[in-house]
């Protein structure tokens, strides 16, 4: 429709010449053409101008003065679709999606067939995924440019998505029959294999089958043609012809796992001695592959036959001196047989390589390299410390190192070996000793760092990752633009074993914002995917952010998160009592020299910290004025509350920003009891009964017996006893009558008692015991004592102390503290851990 408020011919002339500025990103020039427009009294106020004027500042980072041109120019012309369409777009800038959408519906009541505002709204749409809506618009577009490509791509996936398979194969079918001709090219390759996999989703395997045929000539990548087709003869239960693709596909690669797994399906071999025979056959006939070897492991049940099959295997492995061995074969160990079987292999091995030099004691056995010997104590080493035997352990890799001091992995065990047993120091140390061996290699860098974290010994961890971040930024600033996950998860929890709440928080709120980020960062894909044809790489992208938040990095962070605003409801940070002046006029002489230089030390040390800090603040402003230099004036993006952690340790609602990580959690990460032990801890605390009854409910279903699940069923039911008089009736019939099959008529006494086999108590020291019978970790109950959850017993801490420092003698956590070391002029290193994170 033409504009509302038309401008004559060399006013418009001057409008183009803006658009075709913010095109092509020159935005200085666009602004002084929109100053020619605005100078006319008589244009000084027309919308679509002052708007073009708000987005070029918008590009120029000038954000409060975009918004308020852009706001100026949509009042003063209201029916504009370029007005609504520029502050759609400031909205989108701001990552403000569900306005920009509301914007651009707008913009389309004036201008219904606006193919840019179409395009727009679409993005926005499988961003925000309304599936529905974006359905609607990629049919607006398919019906305004039936000739495009990516409209006919568009509409098909528009039902793809909302699983109406049948109507998004018809699109691609007449798309492929009417618009692509030859010749045939990689998009067209991958149009055929994204329409074969809308079939295969719809379950019509054998209308899919047909299709890869009849197109293979067309399809470029013949691996993925192969094994689907493989993988739909399984589906339609074709097995011999299965067959046929599998042993094809090993000849090609017979390292892969899944094949063979594929291929015993295919032959529908379900007898233990029947694999075993199947791999023998393989190992023969691809003598110099793994995975028959390593398989057949798995599948063999005969003791003789398992204990022959991996002598065989071991041999060959510390023959060759393959470190990972221990790694390769731990899932055997599942079955405690084979678990006996090879200790006592190992063990036979390193008595004859001792005396022999030999794996076995016959004197026909092969002479074996001086480094066998090595690679058995390595392997030793490992299999005692996965047994929990912490002194065989240290007693083998000792001899290890004793044999070749020179090797890194022996250190980075022995540090491995101190870490299950507790000892998170001598932990580090191990391995800093490794890492000292060859200070180029990156793994045994960041392994140092990620034990430090665990030592408590934060700064220095900071330093060992410096050594491979960009210099002139802090080491924390670049691990966070890297969106380095793993140190800012550990950081977070040495953090909070140290209680330092407030940096903990900010490393768990810095790797939700790494999560935010990723989903943002997919925006750009949408249009790209599409116009390459990578669609089914495209559709894989938009599953795997729906899901994202359920990656381990995103629940270790949230964990940690929720436990300390837990910490912070239940006991609030103090404000910090304000220091009085020292009493210098009745000080000794001696003590008044000792009072002013500890005075002047602390005043210098202030003063170095200070302008360190000015020059990291000078160095990270040129940084992110580069980076925006880089982006080549792109929209500015908002810009993210700095998070200052006495700020966020000081929340006046911690419960709230404890159910701002539990939200994704209960839906991405629901089949985890964890998570519905947070949610009813969090709702506890808020006094909600029907959430507090749902988050049990859910924990039941997952695992009736766990301990801390019981331990939250009694307080929940004594929270019943002493509240249900107060609650709404019906909400008291629902809440008793859902608890009745886990209660079962019990009182919270009478579970408690029948959960310490039956044993009544009531006192403190009854309680210390119900709390060691659920199995919680040995730490954790420390902890409780130490905070007073169970009353003033500073007798019971001692021996409680003692009867963990017997089961567990190398762990630091059951030792006295040792006596502080006096600090240096420049301060003294991080303390040491608070809490042991490996005890158990």
């Amino acid at each position: 429709m033409p504009p509302s408020n038309p401008l004559p011919p060399k006013e418009n002339a001057l409008f183009k010449r803006i658009l075709r500025c913010y095109e092509h990103k020159q935005y200085k020039n666009g602004l002084k053409f929109a100053k020619q427009i605005l100078s006319n009294p008589k244009y000084a106020e027309h919308g679509e101008t002052l708007a073009m004027k708000g987005l070029t500042l918008n590009c120029l980072g000038r954000k409060e003065e975009a918004y308020e041109y852009v706001r100026r120019g949509l009042r003063n012309d209201l029916k504009s679709p370029v007005c609504w369409h520029v502050y759609g777009l400031l909205q989108r800038s701001d990552k403000k999606y569900d306005e920009a959408i509301k914007c651009y519906r707008n913009a389309l009541k004036w201008e219904k067939e606006n193919i840019q505002i179409l395009r727009d709204l679409s993005l926005l749409q499988i961003q925000m995924r309304d599936l529905e809506g974006y359905k609607d618009t990629r049919y607006q577009l398919f019906m305004l440019r039936p000739t495009q490509r990516a409209s006919w791509i568009g509409f098909a996936m528009s039902y793809h998505l909302l699983g109406d398979y049948e109507m998004a194969n018809s699109i691609l079918d007449a798309f492929r029959t009417h618009q692509m001709k030859g010749p045939y090219d990689y998009e067209h390759s991958e149009l055929l294999l994204y329409q074969n996999m809308v079939l295969a989703e719809s379950g019509q395997y054998d209308r899919a089958l047909q299709h890869l045929h009849k197109f293979q000539s067309q399809i470029l990548d013949k691996l993925s043609v192969k094994e689907t087709s493989g993988e739909y003869y399984l589906k339609l239960k074709r097995f011999k012809e299965a067959e046929v693709v599998y042993e094809d596909l090993l000849k090609r690669n017979p390292e892969n796992v899944m094949y063979y797994e594929k291929l015993i399906e295919a032959k529908q071999l379900s007898d233990p001695d029947e694999k075993v025979a199947f791999y023998d056959v393989y190992k023969k006939e691809y003598p110099k592959a793994i995975a028959p070897r390593r398989l057949q492991l798995t599948e063999a049940q005969s003791q003789p036959v398992f204990e022959r099959l991996v002598d065989e295997y071991l041999r060959h492995g510390l023959h060759k001196g393959i470190p990972p061995l221990f790694v390769d074969i731990r899932s055997l160990y599942e079955d405690q047989s084979k678990s006996d079987t090879i200790e006592k292999l190992v063990l036979q091995y390193i008595e004859n390589l001792t005396k022999t030099g030999t794996f076995g004691p016959e004197p026909s056995e092969v002479k074996q390299p001086a480094s066998a010997l090595l690679w058995a104590y390595y392997y030793a080493a490992q299999h005692f410390d996965y047994k929990k035997d912490t002194d065989r352990a240290l007693h083998y890799i000792d001899a290890a190192i004793e044999h070749t001091p020179t090797l890194i992995e022996l250190f980075i065990v022995k540090g491995r070996i101190y870490k299950h047993a507790g000892d998170p120091v001598s932990a580090y140390q191990w391995v800093e000793e490794a890492q000292a061996m060859d200070t180029a290699d990156r793994y045994v860098n960041s392994k140092c760092a990620r034990y430090m974290l665990r030592a408590g010994h934060v700064k220095r961890a900071e330093d060992m990752c410096a050594k491979f971040t960009r210099e002139g930024v802090p080491a924390t600033e670049n691990l966070n633009e890297m969106q380095c996950m793993w140190f800012q998860t550990e950081a977070a929890a040495a953090y909070q074993r140290l209680q330092q709440w407030g940096e903990a928080l900010k490393k768990a709120h810095e790797v939700d914002r790494h999560f935010s980020e990723i989903m943002e960062d997919q925006f750009d894909f949408h249009s790209y995917c599409m116009r390459k044809m990578t669609l089914r790489s495209y559709v894989g992208l938009l599953r795997l952010e729906d899901v994202l938040r359920s990656h381990p990095f995103y629940f270790r962070c949230a964990r940690a998160a929720i436990s300390v605003y837990l910490r912070l409801h239940t006991h609030p940070l103090q404000d910090a009592p304000q220091t009085a002046e020292p009493d210098t006029e009745n000080l000794a002489p001696s003590e008044l020299k000792k009072l002013r230089n500890k005075q002047r030390k602390a005043k210098r040390k202030a003063e170095q910290e200070s302008a360190l800090a000015a020059q990291v603040q000078v160095k990270r402003e040129q940084h992110h004025k580069a980076r925006q230099q880089q982006e080549q004036g792109d929209p500015e993006a908002p810009q993210l509350d700095e998070l200052v952690p006495d700020k966020l340790a000081r929340a006046e609602d911690p419960l709230e920003q404890a159910l701002k990580f539990l939200q994704p959690l209960r839906t991405l990460a629901a089949d985890r009891i964890d998570t519905h032990l947070m949610a009813f801890e969090i709702y506890y605390r808020k006094e909600k009964p029907l959430l507090m009854l749902q988050s049990i409910k859910r924990a039941w279903r997952l695992d009736s017996g766990h301990h801390h699940l019981h331990e939250c069923l009694v307080r929940f039911q004594r929270w019943l006893d002493e509240s249900l008089a107060s609650l709404h009736p019906d909400v008291a019939t629902v809440l008793t009558t859902e608890t009745q099959p886990m209660v079962a008529g019990r009182s919270c006494v009478q579970m408690a008692e029948q959960w310490v086999s039956g044993a009544a108590r009531t006192s403190q020291a009854a309680a210390l015991r119900l709390l060691q019978f659920y199995s919680l970790g040995c730490v954790e109950v420390l902890d409780s004592l130490r905070d007073g959850d169970f009353g003033p017993c500073e007798t019971e801490i001692s021996s409680y102390m003692e009867a963990c420092s017997a089961k567990f003698p190398y762990a630091l956590a059951f030792k006295p503290p040792a006596p502080a070391p006096a600090a240096e002029e420049d301060g003294a290193d991080d303390a040491p851990p608070a809490k042991d994170p490996v005890a158990n």
